[in-house]
């Protein structure tokens, strides 16, 4: 070949290569909007039905699968490998212990709307698990106050699921503003994407051994918190006794978990953040204006939101032919 063809050739190929190597989110220009215009047009609508029905017989259904959207992008990205069941000896990512709070709910939502889909002519077996889960995220949110927005579509599911993969992988309760910013910085997202995805804890819900520290032991001159309000630390003592069982469960809002919204932000002016890794948005002068900002004006907030889930909805998807992942007959096993 000639080497001045070879030359720019090779160069080109260099550079792209390198580019996938450092920003693996490139794929995410493999997504987009109306991905599956011919093969399954209306399979948006499905899945917002499936999802509205599910969400009529509970509400668990919308902290579930928002929750499970955000526990599978964080672990080798999103693509729907926390829905692998485990099998004989092979531990998924589903049954590791930070997985095991995930409410059922939220899985028996995809597992749904998964279904519906697939009794559409044209549709079974031509929409990816990992996608059914995005666009279920993007229906909990609105269909409970929150912002619609399009999602990008066209990922495909992974073919690993372990335990071990998790250990590391998502955020503490504890976190200080540092360790946050640091830790959403390797899926890719900024401080700011980082706080309006908090707000998520909008419509959460948490187990007492999550945060009882901030309310019995929080240090040796303190025992609550002091960043705590005082009337709400004392609820949290009602809801939670120090000999009760710690899995009992507790709204993360104290004001509107029902609805997703900007209350969170006015929850965290007060010091009713539930975690210390909530409150700590209000309490560090580096996150605090996000967090009055968005207190004020719910559009901006909604506004960020999006931007932030779409964001993480690119983190390591596997797009296109990838030898890495396929299309699931069952979202709980791999073909």
């Amino acid at each position: 070949m000639d080497g001045h063809v070879l030359g720019p050739w090779w160069s080109v190929c260099f550079i792209t290569l390198c580019l996938i190597i450092l920003y693996p989110n490139l794929a995410s220009a493999a997504l987009r909007p109306n991905y599956y215009a011919k093969v399954c047009p209306d399979v948006e609508s499905i899945v917002r039905e499936a999802v509205r029905t599910k969400i009529k017989h509970t509400f668990t259904t919308i902290p579930g699968t928002l929750r499970l959207f955000f526990h599978d992008c964080a672990v080798q990205g999103c693509d729907a490998s926390v829905m692998i069941q485990s099998k004989g000896n092979n531990t998924a990512e589903k049954d590791h212990p930070d997985n095991l709070s995930l409410a059922g709910d939220g899985f028996d939502t995809v597992h749904k709307a998964k279904a519906a889909v697939d009794k559409v002519p044209g549709c079974k077996n031509k929409v990816s698990c990992a996608d059914i889960l995005a666009m279920a995220t993007r229906d909990v949110v609105s269909l409970s106050g929150g912002p619609s927005y399009r999602v990008e579509l066209g990922r495909l599911d992974g073919l690993i699921s372990t335990s071990s993969s998790v250990s590391g992988s998502l955020p503490k309760p504890t976190f200080n503003l540092d360790q946050l910013t640091d830790y959403f910085s390797t899926l890719g997202l900024s401080r700011i994407n980082m706080v309006a995805l908090s707000a998520a804890h909008t419509v959460g819900f948490s187990h007492c051994s999550r945060f009882a520290y901030r309310i019995y032991n929080f240090t040796r001159d303190n025992k609550v918190d002091p960043a705590l309000n005082k009337t709400y630390a004392a609820d949290l003592q009602s809801l939670c006794p120090i000999d009760v069982d710690s899995r009992i469960a507790v709204d993360m809002d104290p004001i509107s978990h029902k609805r997703f919204d900007n209350i969170y932000y006015k929850n965290l002016q007060q010091g009713m953040g539930l975690f210390s890794s909530d409150q700590v948005l209000y309490t560090d002068p580096r996150s605090r204006p996000f967090v009055n900002v968005w207190a004020r004006n719910s559009a901006d907030f909604e506004r960020a939101f999006i931007v932030g889930m779409t964001k993480l909805g690119r983190v390591g998807v596997k797009t296109g032919r990838s030898r890495y992942g396929n299309i699931r007959q069952d979202c709980a096993a791999f073909n």
